[in-house]
Protein backbone atom coordinates (compact mmCIF):
# COMPACT_ATOMS: atom_id res chain seq x y z
CA UNK A 1 0.00 0.00 0.00
CA UNK A 2 1.64 3.09 -0.90
CA UNK A 3 0.97 6.14 1.49
CA UNK A 4 1.79 9.70 0.93
CA UNK A 5 3.27 11.62 3.98
CA UNK A 6 4.66 15.07 4.20
CA UNK A 7 8.28 15.08 3.77
CA UNK A 8 10.53 15.08 7.02
CA UNK A 9 12.55 17.84 5.96
CA UNK A 10 9.94 19.97 4.88
CA UNK A 11 8.75 19.94 8.26
CA UNK A 12 11.68 20.39 10.43
CA UNK A 13 12.78 24.29 10.09
CA UNK A 14 14.52 25.60 12.69
CA UNK A 15 13.41 28.63 13.99
CA UNK A 16 16.66 30.52 13.70
CA UNK A 17 17.17 29.59 9.84
CA UNK A 18 14.07 31.14 8.77
CA UNK A 19 15.42 33.98 7.64
CA UNK A 20 18.57 32.62 5.88
CA UNK A 21 16.16 30.37 4.30
CA UNK A 22 13.70 32.90 3.30
CA UNK A 23 16.82 34.93 2.01
CA UNK A 24 17.70 31.79 -0.31
CA UNK A 25 14.38 31.69 -1.61
CA UNK A 26 14.70 35.18 -2.85
CA UNK A 27 17.69 34.55 -4.41
CA UNK A 28 16.30 31.57 -6.37
CA UNK A 29 13.22 33.94 -6.73
CA UNK A 30 15.57 36.30 -8.22
CA UNK A 31 17.64 34.28 -10.35
CA UNK A 32 14.58 32.67 -11.87
CA UNK A 33 13.04 36.23 -13.03
CA UNK A 34 16.35 36.68 -14.27
CA UNK A 35 16.11 33.99 -16.58
CA UNK A 36 12.83 34.95 -17.40
CA UNK A 37 13.78 38.32 -18.36
CA UNK A 38 15.87 36.94 -20.91
CA UNK A 39 13.83 34.60 -22.27
CA UNK A 40 10.95 36.80 -22.87
CA UNK A 41 13.36 39.41 -25.07
CA UNK A 42 13.70 36.56 -27.44
CA UNK A 43 10.29 36.76 -29.63
CA UNK A 44 8.94 34.42 -32.16
CA UNK A 45 6.31 35.98 -34.70
CA UNK A 46 4.84 32.66 -35.70
CA UNK A 47 4.30 31.06 -32.24
CA UNK A 48 1.17 30.95 -30.17
CA UNK A 49 1.77 29.62 -27.00
CA UNK A 50 3.52 31.69 -24.34
CA UNK A 51 7.40 30.54 -24.76
CA UNK A 52 8.41 28.54 -21.55
CA UNK A 53 11.39 29.53 -19.33
CA UNK A 54 14.42 27.22 -19.12
CA UNK A 55 14.50 26.04 -15.84
CA UNK A 56 17.49 24.21 -15.95
CA UNK A 57 19.61 27.07 -17.48
CA UNK A 58 21.37 29.63 -15.16
CA UNK A 59 21.71 33.44 -16.34
CA UNK A 60 25.44 34.11 -16.69
CA UNK A 61 24.95 37.58 -15.32
CA UNK A 62 22.92 36.67 -12.02
CA UNK A 63 23.38 38.36 -8.73
CA UNK A 64 22.01 37.45 -5.22
CA UNK A 65 20.47 40.56 -3.16
CA UNK A 66 23.56 40.60 -0.54
CA UNK A 67 26.31 41.53 -3.90
CA UNK A 68 27.48 44.11 -2.40
CA UNK A 69 27.30 43.68 0.90
CA UNK A 70 31.24 43.30 1.16
CA UNK A 71 31.60 46.28 -1.30
CA UNK A 72 31.80 49.78 -0.55
CA UNK A 73 33.25 53.15 -1.69
CA UNK A 74 33.83 55.71 0.12
CA UNK A 75 31.96 59.22 -1.33
CA UNK A 76 30.51 62.56 -0.24
CA UNK A 77 26.91 60.93 1.10
CA UNK A 78 27.58 57.77 2.99
CA UNK A 79 29.70 55.33 3.70
CA UNK A 80 28.10 52.15 2.54
CA UNK A 81 27.74 52.93 -0.87
CA UNK A 82 29.31 51.67 -4.40
CA UNK A 83 31.87 52.09 -7.20
CA UNK A 84 30.53 52.43 -10.79
CA UNK A 85 33.44 49.62 -11.47
CA UNK A 86 30.76 47.53 -9.21
CA UNK A 87 27.69 48.32 -11.39
CA UNK A 88 29.43 47.03 -14.67
CA UNK A 89 26.44 43.97 -14.19
CA UNK A 90 23.80 46.33 -12.79
CA UNK A 91 20.61 45.72 -14.98
CA UNK A 92 21.95 44.07 -17.72
CA UNK A 93 19.68 42.29 -20.04
CA UNK A 94 20.56 40.56 -23.27
CA UNK A 95 19.22 41.71 -26.70
CA UNK A 96 17.13 39.91 -28.64
CA UNK A 97 17.17 39.68 -32.06
CA UNK A 98 16.48 42.71 -34.36
CA UNK A 99 13.49 42.92 -37.00
CA UNK A 100 15.15 42.98 -40.05
CA UNK A 101 13.67 45.37 -42.42
CA UNK A 102 11.44 43.94 -44.49
CA UNK A 103 10.98 45.18 -48.53
CA UNK A 104 7.59 44.12 -48.05
CA UNK A 105 5.85 46.60 -45.72
CA UNK A 106 7.47 49.53 -48.23
CA UNK A 107 5.32 48.87 -51.16
CA UNK A 108 2.43 49.73 -49.97
CA UNK A 109 4.31 53.37 -50.02
CA UNK A 110 5.92 53.11 -52.93
CA UNK A 111 2.93 52.77 -54.42
CA UNK A 112 1.23 55.56 -53.31
CA UNK A 113 4.20 57.40 -54.64
CA UNK A 114 3.67 55.59 -57.79
CA UNK A 115 -0.02 56.67 -58.46
CA UNK A 116 0.45 60.41 -56.62
CA UNK A 117 3.15 61.21 -59.45
CA UNK A 118 1.08 59.83 -62.13
CA UNK A 119 -1.66 62.16 -61.14
CA UNK A 120 0.30 65.13 -60.97
CA UNK A 121 2.13 64.18 -64.48
CA UNK A 122 -0.87 63.38 -66.41
CA UNK A 123 -2.55 66.92 -66.73
CA UNK A 124 0.83 68.10 -67.70
CA UNK A 125 0.92 66.03 -70.43
CA UNK A 126 -2.74 67.01 -71.60
CA UNK A 127 -1.07 70.87 -71.63
CA UNK A 128 2.56 69.59 -73.11
CA UNK A 129 1.98 67.20 -75.55
CA UNK A 130 -0.10 69.49 -78.26
CA UNK A 131 2.60 71.93 -78.28
CA UNK A 132 4.94 69.44 -78.93
CA UNK A 133 3.38 67.33 -82.07
CA UNK A 134 1.16 70.13 -83.91
CA UNK A 135 2.61 73.42 -82.59
CA UNK A 136 1.66 75.42 -85.90
CA UNK A 137 -1.82 74.09 -85.74
CA UNK A 138 -3.19 75.50 -82.29
CA UNK A 139 -5.10 78.33 -81.72
CA UNK A 140 -3.99 81.16 -79.75
CA UNK A 141 -4.26 81.01 -76.17
CA UNK A 142 -6.18 84.33 -74.88
CA UNK A 143 -7.34 85.58 -71.48
CA UNK A 144 -9.43 82.82 -70.50
CA UNK A 145 -7.10 80.33 -71.55
CA UNK A 146 -4.49 81.42 -69.79
CA UNK A 147 -6.80 82.26 -66.82
CA UNK A 148 -7.38 78.47 -66.31
CA UNK A 149 -3.70 77.90 -66.31
CA UNK A 150 -3.80 80.06 -63.12
CA UNK A 151 -6.58 77.97 -61.90
CA UNK A 152 -4.66 74.30 -63.26
CA UNK A 153 -1.91 75.81 -61.11
CA UNK A 154 -3.47 76.17 -57.95
CA UNK A 155 -5.68 73.42 -58.35
CA UNK A 156 -2.18 70.95 -58.14
CA UNK A 157 -0.58 72.75 -55.78
CA UNK A 158 -3.81 71.89 -53.58
CA UNK A 159 -4.16 68.42 -54.73
CA UNK A 160 -0.49 67.98 -54.09
CA UNK A 161 -0.64 69.57 -50.26
CA UNK A 162 -3.73 67.35 -50.00
CA UNK A 163 -2.40 63.99 -51.15
CA UNK A 164 1.16 64.33 -48.86
CA UNK A 165 -1.16 65.06 -46.08
CA UNK A 166 -3.18 62.34 -46.82
CA UNK A 167 -1.39 59.34 -48.04
CA UNK A 168 2.18 60.20 -47.20
CA UNK A 169 2.78 59.08 -43.70
CA UNK A 170 5.31 56.64 -42.26
CA UNK A 171 3.93 53.03 -41.58
CA UNK A 172 2.55 52.76 -38.38
CA UNK A 173 2.23 48.91 -38.96
CA UNK A 174 2.15 46.22 -41.17
CA UNK A 175 -1.51 44.78 -41.70
CA UNK A 176 -2.37 41.25 -42.50
CA UNK A 177 -4.51 41.68 -45.15
CA UNK A 178 -5.29 44.90 -47.56
CA UNK A 179 -7.14 47.53 -46.43
CA UNK A 180 -10.08 47.90 -49.10
CA UNK A 181 -10.79 51.70 -48.64
CA UNK A 182 -7.29 52.60 -49.98
CA UNK A 183 -7.40 49.97 -52.69
CA UNK A 184 -10.85 51.09 -53.53
CA UNK A 185 -9.53 54.66 -54.18
CA UNK A 186 -6.32 53.74 -55.72
CA UNK A 187 -8.37 51.82 -58.33
CA UNK A 188 -10.83 54.59 -58.58
CA UNK A 189 -8.05 56.47 -59.54
CA UNK A 190 -6.62 54.57 -61.90
CA UNK A 191 -9.85 53.90 -63.69
CA UNK A 192 -10.46 57.71 -63.85
CA UNK A 193 -6.90 58.09 -65.33
CA UNK A 194 -7.18 55.73 -67.65
CA UNK A 195 -10.50 57.00 -68.88
CA UNK A 196 -9.14 60.45 -69.32
CA UNK A 197 -6.57 59.21 -71.36
CA UNK A 198 -8.26 57.11 -73.85
CA UNK A 199 -10.79 60.24 -74.41
CA UNK A 200 -7.56 62.52 -75.15
CA UNK A 201 -5.86 59.93 -77.27
CA UNK A 202 -8.85 59.13 -79.51
CA UNK A 203 -10.70 62.48 -79.38
CA UNK A 204 -7.36 64.70 -79.16
CA UNK A 205 -4.23 62.98 -80.06
CA UNK A 206 -5.52 61.26 -83.29
CA UNK A 207 -7.65 64.17 -84.58
CA UNK A 208 -4.65 67.07 -83.48
CA UNK A 209 -7.47 69.27 -81.80
CA UNK A 210 -6.68 72.65 -82.69
CA UNK A 211 -8.34 74.28 -79.64
CA UNK A 212 -6.10 74.83 -77.28
CA UNK A 213 -8.36 76.33 -75.01
CA UNK A 214 -10.64 73.17 -75.07
CA UNK A 215 -7.50 70.90 -74.36
CA UNK A 216 -6.62 73.15 -71.08
CA UNK A 217 -10.43 72.74 -70.43
CA UNK A 218 -9.89 69.32 -70.60
CA UNK A 219 -6.76 69.23 -68.00
CA UNK A 220 -8.87 71.28 -65.58
CA UNK A 221 -11.56 69.16 -65.52
CA UNK A 222 -9.32 66.20 -64.56
CA UNK A 223 -7.62 67.88 -62.22
CA UNK A 224 -11.18 68.82 -60.54
CA UNK A 225 -12.22 65.09 -60.70
CA UNK A 226 -9.77 64.38 -58.42
CA UNK A 227 -10.12 66.76 -56.04
CA UNK A 228 -13.46 65.18 -55.82
CA UNK A 229 -11.61 61.97 -54.86
CA UNK A 230 -9.46 63.30 -52.67
CA UNK A 231 -12.28 64.22 -50.53
CA UNK A 232 -13.75 60.86 -51.10
CA UNK A 233 -10.69 59.87 -49.46
CA UNK A 234 -11.49 61.92 -46.66
CA UNK A 235 -14.34 60.92 -45.64
CA UNK A 236 -13.65 56.97 -46.31
CA UNK A 237 -10.42 57.20 -44.16
CA UNK A 238 -10.57 59.71 -41.70
CA UNK A 239 -14.24 60.89 -41.07
CA UNK A 240 -16.29 57.81 -41.17
CA UNK A 241 -14.81 55.90 -37.75
CA UNK A 242 -14.71 58.97 -35.67
CA UNK A 243 -18.91 58.65 -34.75
CA UNK A 244 -18.20 55.78 -31.48
CA UNK A 245 -20.61 52.70 -32.51
CA UNK A 246 -19.09 49.71 -30.71
CA UNK A 247 -17.61 49.30 -27.21
CA UNK A 248 -14.29 46.91 -27.35
CA UNK A 249 -13.48 45.28 -23.96
CA UNK A 250 -9.74 44.27 -24.27
CA UNK A 251 -8.48 41.48 -21.64
CA UNK A 252 -5.56 40.51 -20.96
CA UNK A 253 -4.80 36.65 -20.49
CA UNK A 254 -2.37 36.24 -18.02
CA UNK A 255 -3.14 38.47 -15.09
CA UNK A 256 -6.95 39.51 -16.76
CA UNK A 257 -5.68 43.58 -17.23
CA UNK A 258 -8.96 45.24 -18.69
CA UNK A 259 -9.55 48.21 -20.58
CA UNK A 260 -12.24 49.60 -22.56
CA UNK A 261 -12.51 51.27 -25.77
CA UNK A 262 -15.34 53.03 -27.95
CA UNK A 263 -14.85 52.70 -31.60
CA UNK A 264 -16.25 54.01 -34.93
CA UNK A 265 -17.22 52.04 -38.01
CA UNK A 266 -13.81 50.24 -38.40
CA UNK A 267 -12.57 46.74 -40.09
CA UNK A 268 -10.99 43.49 -37.54
CA UNK A 269 -7.48 44.72 -38.70
CA UNK A 270 -8.30 48.21 -38.79
CA UNK A 271 -9.39 47.70 -34.89
CA UNK A 272 -6.56 45.52 -33.90
CA UNK A 273 -4.11 48.29 -34.67
CA UNK A 274 -5.94 51.28 -33.00
CA UNK A 275 -6.03 48.64 -29.60
CA UNK A 276 -2.44 48.01 -29.58
CA UNK A 277 -1.60 51.88 -29.86
CA UNK A 278 -3.72 51.97 -27.48
CA UNK A 279 -2.56 48.96 -25.11
CA UNK A 280 1.12 50.40 -25.26
CA UNK A 281 0.25 53.75 -23.10
CA UNK A 282 -2.62 52.53 -21.46
CA UNK A 283 -1.97 48.69 -20.07
CA UNK A 284 0.54 48.07 -17.15
CA UNK A 285 4.19 46.77 -18.48
CA UNK A 286 3.56 42.90 -18.76
CA UNK A 287 5.75 41.18 -16.08
CA UNK A 288 5.58 37.52 -16.28
CA UNK A 289 7.58 36.81 -13.48
CA UNK A 290 4.93 38.08 -11.07
CA UNK A 291 2.61 35.14 -12.52
CA UNK A 292 4.83 31.93 -11.51
CA UNK A 293 3.98 32.48 -7.93
CA UNK A 294 0.87 29.99 -7.79
CA UNK A 295 2.87 26.96 -10.36
CA UNK A 296 5.68 27.86 -7.77
CA UNK A 297 4.01 27.39 -4.73
CA UNK A 298 1.89 23.64 -6.57
CA UNK A 299 5.49 22.67 -7.19
CA UNK A 300 6.95 23.02 -3.58
CA UNK A 301 3.51 20.85 -2.43
CA UNK A 302 3.94 18.39 -4.69
CA UNK A 303 7.87 18.02 -3.69
CA UNK A 304 6.71 18.07 0.00
CA UNK A 305 5.66 14.80 -0.33
CA UNK A 306 7.57 11.51 0.07
CA UNK A 307 5.43 8.00 -1.07
CA UNK A 308 6.41 4.83 1.02
CA UNK A 309 5.28 1.95 -0.40
CA UNK A 310 4.52 -0.64 2.73
CA UNK A 311 3.04 -3.88 1.08
CA UNK A 312 6.01 -4.14 -1.25
CA UNK A 313 6.76 -3.29 -5.30
CA UNK A 314 3.95 -4.00 -7.08
CA UNK A 315 2.93 -4.21 -10.82
CA UNK A 316 1.01 -0.71 -10.23
CA UNK A 317 2.79 0.89 -7.86
CA UNK A 318 3.82 3.76 -10.05
CA UNK A 319 -0.22 4.53 -10.41
CA UNK A 320 -0.66 3.83 -6.71
CA UNK A 321 2.49 6.58 -6.34
CA UNK A 322 0.71 8.93 -8.72
CA UNK A 323 -2.78 8.22 -6.61
CA UNK A 324 -1.40 8.89 -3.35
CA UNK A 325 0.33 12.01 -4.34
CA UNK A 326 -3.23 13.34 -5.73
CA UNK A 327 -4.96 12.21 -2.30
CA UNK A 328 -2.46 13.87 -0.32
CA UNK A 329 -2.06 17.12 -2.36
CA UNK A 330 -6.02 17.47 -2.27
CA UNK A 331 -5.82 17.33 1.62
CA UNK A 332 -3.32 19.91 1.77
CA UNK A 333 -5.53 21.77 -0.34
CA UNK A 334 -7.26 23.30 2.48
CA UNK A 335 -4.49 24.69 4.37
CA UNK A 336 -3.06 26.60 1.27
CA UNK A 337 -4.61 29.77 1.88
CA UNK A 338 -3.31 30.08 5.16
CA UNK A 339 0.14 29.72 3.57
CA UNK A 340 -0.70 31.89 0.71
CA UNK A 341 -2.16 34.29 3.25
CA UNK A 342 1.28 34.35 5.09
CA UNK A 343 3.32 34.35 1.73
CA UNK A 344 1.40 37.70 0.74
CA UNK A 345 1.86 39.12 4.14
CA UNK A 346 5.33 38.44 4.57
CA UNK A 347 5.92 39.48 1.03
CA UNK A 348 4.30 43.17 1.41
CA UNK A 349 6.49 43.75 4.44
CA UNK A 350 9.58 43.03 2.13
CA UNK A 351 8.25 45.60 -0.26
CA UNK A 352 7.71 48.30 2.51
CA UNK A 353 11.24 47.71 4.12
CA UNK A 354 13.36 48.10 0.50
CA UNK A 355 10.73 50.89 -0.13
CA UNK A 356 12.06 52.28 2.73
CA UNK A 357 15.19 52.18 2.59
CA UNK A 358 15.18 53.05 -1.14
CA UNK A 359 13.56 56.33 -0.27
CA UNK A 360 15.31 57.26 2.76
CA UNK A 361 18.95 56.54 0.06
CA UNK A 362 17.47 58.53 -2.45
CA UNK A 363 16.55 61.61 -0.22
CA UNK A 364 20.02 61.57 0.61
CA UNK A 365 21.27 61.14 -2.71
CA UNK A 366 19.31 64.39 -3.87
CA UNK A 367 20.68 66.16 -0.67
CA UNK A 368 23.81 65.98 -1.80
CA UNK A 369 23.25 67.20 -4.97
CA UNK A 370 21.61 70.06 -3.99
CA UNK A 371 24.60 70.93 -1.84
CA UNK A 372 27.00 70.55 -4.31
CA UNK A 373 24.94 73.14 -6.78
CA UNK A 374 25.34 75.61 -4.22
CA UNK A 375 28.98 75.04 -4.43
CA UNK A 376 29.05 75.03 -7.74
CA UNK A 377 27.46 78.50 -7.72
CA UNK A 378 30.70 80.21 -6.13
CA UNK A 379 32.88 77.96 -8.71
CA UNK A 380 34.13 79.95 -12.31
CA UNK A 381 31.86 78.73 -15.06
CA UNK A 382 33.88 76.18 -17.10
CA UNK A 383 34.27 74.19 -13.70
CA UNK A 384 30.71 73.39 -13.17
CA UNK A 385 29.50 69.47 -13.20
CA UNK A 386 27.58 68.39 -15.63
CA UNK A 387 23.73 66.89 -14.90
CA UNK A 388 25.01 63.30 -16.27
CA UNK A 389 28.56 63.19 -13.97
CA UNK A 390 26.53 64.20 -11.07
CA UNK A 391 23.93 61.47 -11.42
CA UNK A 392 27.48 58.85 -12.01
CA UNK A 393 28.31 60.43 -8.80
CA UNK A 394 25.52 59.99 -6.94
CA UNK A 395 24.00 57.00 -8.39
CA UNK A 396 26.38 54.30 -6.22
CA UNK A 397 24.93 55.76 -3.27
CA UNK A 398 21.68 54.37 -3.85
CA UNK A 399 22.46 51.47 -6.32
CA UNK A 400 22.07 48.97 -3.73
CA UNK A 401 18.75 49.97 -2.25
CA UNK A 402 17.38 50.67 -5.82
CA UNK A 403 18.61 47.40 -6.81
CA UNK A 404 16.80 45.50 -4.05
CA UNK A 405 13.84 46.98 -4.22
CA UNK A 406 13.50 46.09 -8.06
CA UNK A 407 14.81 42.67 -7.09
CA UNK A 408 11.79 42.04 -4.49
CA UNK A 409 9.39 43.93 -6.76
CA UNK A 410 10.44 42.00 -9.91
CA UNK A 411 11.06 44.62 -11.93
CA UNK A 412 14.88 44.33 -12.62
CA UNK A 413 14.89 43.23 -16.18
CA UNK A 414 12.61 46.42 -16.72
CA UNK A 415 15.53 49.01 -16.06
CA UNK A 416 18.68 48.69 -17.04
CA UNK A 417 21.78 50.61 -15.48
CA UNK A 418 22.15 53.56 -18.06
CA UNK A 419 18.41 54.08 -18.49
CA UNK A 420 18.28 54.69 -14.40
CA UNK A 421 21.24 57.01 -14.63
CA UNK A 422 19.55 58.91 -17.71
CA UNK A 423 16.08 59.26 -15.78
CA UNK A 424 18.51 60.60 -12.63
CA UNK A 425 20.32 63.43 -14.91
CA UNK A 426 16.91 64.16 -16.11
CA UNK A 427 15.78 64.82 -12.81
CA UNK A 428 18.46 67.15 -11.64
CA UNK A 429 18.26 68.86 -14.92
CA UNK A 430 15.08 69.59 -14.18
CA UNK A 431 15.34 70.24 -10.78
CA UNK A 432 12.59 67.25 -9.79
CA UNK A 433 12.17 66.27 -6.23
CA UNK A 434 13.18 62.53 -5.34
CA UNK A 435 9.54 61.48 -4.88
CA UNK A 436 9.49 62.63 -8.74
CA UNK A 437 12.35 60.25 -9.39
CA UNK A 438 11.21 57.54 -7.69
CA UNK A 439 7.45 57.37 -9.30
CA UNK A 440 8.86 55.32 -12.27
CA UNK A 441 10.22 51.98 -9.70
CA UNK A 442 7.70 52.63 -7.32
CA UNK A 443 4.52 52.57 -9.33
CA UNK A 444 4.34 49.85 -12.75
CA UNK A 445 3.82 52.63 -15.51
CA UNK A 446 2.58 51.79 -19.25
CA UNK A 447 4.72 49.68 -21.71
CA UNK A 448 5.96 52.43 -23.14
CA UNK A 449 7.54 54.34 -20.28
CA UNK A 450 10.40 51.63 -20.30
CA UNK A 451 13.26 51.26 -22.51
CA UNK A 452 12.75 50.22 -26.49
CA UNK A 453 14.14 46.93 -25.99
CA UNK A 454 10.58 46.18 -24.19
CA UNK A 455 8.22 46.63 -26.83
CA UNK A 456 10.78 47.50 -30.61
CA UNK A 457 10.68 43.77 -31.18
CA UNK A 458 7.30 42.54 -30.44
CA UNK A 459 5.43 40.87 -33.40
CA UNK A 460 1.45 40.15 -32.96
CA UNK A 461 -1.03 37.22 -34.56
CA UNK A 462 -4.28 38.37 -35.39
CA UNK A 463 -6.77 35.55 -34.67
CA UNK A 464 -10.30 35.93 -35.48
CA UNK A 465 -12.98 33.37 -37.07
CA UNK A 466 -14.33 35.94 -39.63
CA UNK A 467 -12.18 37.49 -42.14
CA UNK A 468 -9.84 40.67 -40.69
CA UNK A 469 -10.85 42.82 -43.84
CA UNK A 470 -15.47 42.37 -42.44
CA UNK A 471 -16.13 45.45 -40.54
CA UNK A 472 -16.92 44.89 -36.49
CA UNK A 473 -20.45 44.14 -35.86
CA UNK A 474 -22.08 43.49 -32.15
CA UNK A 475 -20.44 40.12 -30.82
CA UNK A 476 -17.11 40.09 -32.70
CA UNK A 477 -14.68 38.49 -30.86
CA UNK A 478 -10.82 38.33 -32.19
CA UNK A 479 -7.31 37.96 -30.29
CA UNK A 480 -3.65 39.53 -30.74
CA UNK A 481 -0.99 36.82 -29.45
CA UNK A 482 1.92 37.69 -28.79
CA UNK A 483 5.01 35.12 -27.80
CA UNK A 484 4.29 34.77 -24.00
CA UNK A 485 0.71 36.32 -23.58
CA UNK A 486 -2.75 37.81 -25.62
CA UNK A 487 -5.19 40.18 -25.90
CA UNK A 488 -8.77 38.86 -25.76
CA UNK A 489 -11.41 41.42 -27.64
CA UNK A 490 -15.18 41.29 -27.44
CA UNK A 491 -16.92 44.03 -29.13
CA UNK A 492 -20.53 44.92 -28.00
CA UNK A 493 -22.89 47.32 -30.29
CA UNK A 494 -23.44 50.43 -28.38
CA UNK A 495 -27.21 51.10 -27.70
CA UNK A 496 -29.53 53.86 -28.81
CA UNK A 497 -30.02 56.25 -26.55
CA UNK A 498 -33.78 57.61 -26.96
CA UNK A 499 -34.16 60.97 -24.80
CA UNK A 500 -37.18 62.57 -23.84
CA UNK A 501 -38.70 66.24 -22.98
CA UNK A 502 -40.04 67.15 -19.75
CA UNK A 503 -41.13 70.75 -19.84
CA UNK A 504 -41.16 72.46 -16.36
CA UNK A 505 -43.04 75.83 -16.60
CA UNK A 506 -41.17 78.46 -14.57
CA UNK A 507 -43.82 79.76 -12.17
CA UNK A 508 -44.25 75.79 -11.10
CA UNK A 509 -41.71 75.84 -8.11
CA UNK A 510 -42.48 79.36 -6.76
CA UNK A 511 -43.97 79.46 -3.58
CA UNK A 512 -45.10 82.52 -1.32
CA UNK A 513 -44.49 82.76 2.17
CA UNK A 514 -46.79 84.60 5.00
CA UNK A 515 -45.34 85.89 7.74
CA UNK A 516 -47.93 86.37 10.79
CA UNK A 517 -48.07 89.59 12.88
CA UNK A 518 -48.34 88.04 15.83
CA UNK A 519 -45.19 85.98 15.76
CA UNK A 520 -42.50 87.18 18.46
CA UNK A 521 -39.38 88.55 17.48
Amino acid sequence: MATAFPSPPSLCVSLSCSERSSRDRHKSHSRDSSSRSDKNVTISATSAQPQQPDQGSAPTDAQDDNWGETTTAVTGTSDHSLSQEDLAGFGKETEGPVEKLNCIRFLPLALTLLLGLLVLVTPLSFLVLPQVLWPERLQACGTACEGLFLSLAFKLLILLLAGWALFVRPMRASLPRIAVFRALLGLLTLLLLLSYWLFFGVRILDSQEENYQGIVQFAVSLVDALLFIHYLAVVLLEIRHLQPCFSLCVVRSTDGETHHYNLGQLSIQRAALVILEHYYKDFSVHNPALLTAAKSRAAKHLAGLKVYNVDGAGSDAATAQSRAKIAAAARQRDTSHNELYYEEAEHDRRVRKRKARLVVAVEEAFTHVRRLQEEEKKKPPGDEMDPREAAQAIFPSMARALQKYLRTTRQQHCHSMDSIQAHLAFCITNNMTPKAFLESYLMAGPTLQYGRECWQTRQWTLVSEASVTSPLHHGSEFQLKSSDFSLVVTSKAIPHLKLSEEYVHPKSHKFVLQLQSETSV
